[in-house]
């Protein structure tokens, strides 16, 4: 069979959704992803190289028509469900999850829980001054990452969106940039950048704390703040406040420190005090390919991005009370559907220990590997390899998502919405 080429195919591996891969497919296997990162490629590669049943009761095969009756009837016996996933889902995936969650009254939770989700917190109390990655690539003259190694979680964004693409207002590309990357350890992003700080552990809001007082010229005592000297921060802020177009990228050393949603606050008023001086953004790095799909789609739909009861027929918000990882671990649940199993590879023991005790069904790659044997188990296809559909990239924006290779796997929007019929009168009554 002749290889077939695919042009400006999305990569849905993290939230940077590079959206110029050159994909080549023979016997319907993909054995080439040019411009594909050291995540990417591996990915694409063994794609169709695992088959599993479309669908298993208790570990054993089952057909598609089986393992929907069985899941119906775990759903309707269960007075509290939970949702939970969605981030490697797409748009269509996730409104077919929210609407189920609704006739269901389940508790619908994004992976962002245990992720951004302070870094969501941060904003609802302050607000977000903030830029699409296109306008960052064109105008950035000054990058900091505070708290992420894109590097590593993000191969490309050096190369797409934050140190090298030259532009109307950047000619030289990388010559026209100032790097500058604020860590507590030494990452694999601190060789490519002009400047590196080194903030002691869980002392982020003590450095951001003082570089708002210089910032604004206010009196400052001491010597040092956390763990990095006065003359260090004085001669950052005055680099912030002089350039003429700043961005910082921050991660997951920010959103998960101990009251990160503070520390996170802290540097969106930073960076929004700063526009009274020059042009400053702030911009999460979001880790898996559509987790900003899902706060999207759950914010449009009930009005917030994680964390949803809707037991109530109307929907609740509440970090901690209404997460997927404390729920579990108060065994509040009585049943668990998950849109994607990735994400609990952060759930405690406890969690795990107490899934192993409830009726689950999950919805996964044939690649996926879960930690129990779940009630039961769909197989569905891939968004971005086997189907059509649509993601966010981490700054919002809305990306197409390409079919590359073939299937016989529904896709979990398909599952979702051959469930979603039943009534919540059903399920109370």
């Amino acid at each position: 069979m002749a290889i077939q080429q695919f042009q400006n195919v999305t990569c849905p591996v993290c939230a940077c959704l590079c959206d110029d891969l050159c994909v080549s497919v023979e016997n319907d296997r993909i054995v080439r992803a040019e411009r594909a990162c050291s995540l990417a490629e591996p990915w694409f590669l063994q794609q169709n190289t695992q088959l599993r049943p479309v669908a298993e009761i208790e570990g054993r095969p089952a057909s598609l028509d089986e393992a929907l009756a069985a899941a119906r009837e775990i759903l309707s016996r269960s007075v509290a469900p939970l949702i939970y996933g969605l981030s490697r889902s797409s748009t269509e995936g996730q409104r077919a999850a929210v609407e189920l969650a609704d006739q269901l009254g389940a508790t619908v939770d994004t992976t962002a829980s245990l992720g951004h989700g302070t870094s969501v917190m941060a904003v609802q109390a302050v607000g977000e001054s903030t830029c699409t990655l296109g306008e960052a690539r064109t105008r950035a003259d000054l990058v900091l990452f505070w708290g992420t190694n894109p590097v590593v979680t993000h191969p490309r964004h050096l190369e797409r969106y934050s140190a090298e693409p030259a532009s109307q207002f950047l000619p030289n590309g990388r010559k026209d940039r100032t790097i500058i990357v604020l860590d507590s350890q030494v990452t694999e992003t601190v060789p490519s950048a002009d400047q590196f700080i080194l903030i002691d552990q869980y002392r982020d809001y003590e450095v951001l704390s003082a570089l708002r007082m210089l910032i604004h010229d206010r009196p400052l005592t001491g010597n040092e703040f956390g763990g990095v000297p006065r003359a260090t921060l004085e001669e950052l802020s005055e680099r912030m406040r002089g350039c003429k177009y700043g961005v910082v990228f921050f991660g997951f050393g920010l959103s998960r420190s101990p009251l990160g949603h503070q520390t996170v606050e802290a540097l969106l008023r930073m960076v929004s005090e700063l526009n009274a001086q020059t042009r400053f953004c702030a911009r999460r790095m979001r880790g898996s390919g559509d987790v900003t799909g899902a706060d999207s789609v759950l914010a449009w739909q009930t009005g917030y991005p994680f964390s949803v009861n809707l037991a109530r027929t109307y929907p609740r918000y509440n970090p901690g009370e209404f997460t997927a990882l404390h729920l579990c671990e108060r065994r509040e649940v009585d049943s668990a559907l998950f849109v994607g199993t990735h994400g609990l590879r952060r759930f405690s023991p406890p969690a795990l220990e107490y899934l192993n005790t409830i009726p689950t069904i999950t919805l996964d790659a044939p690649t996926a590997q879960i930690p129990w044997t779940p009630t039961v188990r769909f197989t569905t296809a891939t968004y971005g390899i086997h189907s059509q559909g649509t993601g966010y990239r981490m700054d919002e924006v809305p990306i197409p998502l390409k079919a590359v290779l073939p299937t016989s796997y529904p896709t979990d929007a398909d599952v979702l919405q051959r469930l979603s019929p039943l009534r919540v009168s059903e399920f109370f009554a």
